[in-house]
């Protein structure tokens, strides 16, 4: 089971305005902000957007992807919509992606360093 993962960011501020949105649509809460980083968590399970440490620019990694389960079709859309709104763009609108599962629902954004976050369900409703 995943404890947490991080995501890197160059602009800590743009990355909490992002983050603060998005995160409570998906159920989880702002934990610890400080100046070089902010943690969302729900449960057991902490989500972190960190400047890196060496000084060097954050860059996402080829085929990084983090999706996030929502517990219904709604959430998804309000969250590809939040995100929209608050710097992500668009990778794939709200909607049925059959080639996965007949009933897997998902959006998919980039945060604003470019970093690919998905919403997913498979509830019908």
């Amino acid at each position: 089971m995943i404890h947490h993962l991080s995501v890197g960011t160059n602009d800590i501020a743009s990355a909490r305005r992002f983050y603060d949105a998005i995160m409570p649509v998906l159920g989880m809460r702002l934990l610890n902000g400080s100046a070089g980083s902010a943690d969302y968590g729900a449960a057991s399970f902490l989500f972190s957007v960190e400047t890196p440490l060496d000084g060097k620019p954050a860059t996402p990694g080829n085929g990084v992807h983090v999706a996030f389960a929502a517990g219904r079709r709604a959430m998804v859309d309000l969250f590809y919509e939040t995100a929209l709104a608050h710097g992500g763009r668009d990778a794939g609108p709200p909607g049925l992606r059959p080639q996965y599962d007949a009933h897997y629902y998902g959006a998919f954004v980039l945060d604003p360093d470019g970093n690919k976050i998905e919403a997913v369900t498979y509830s019908s409703k």
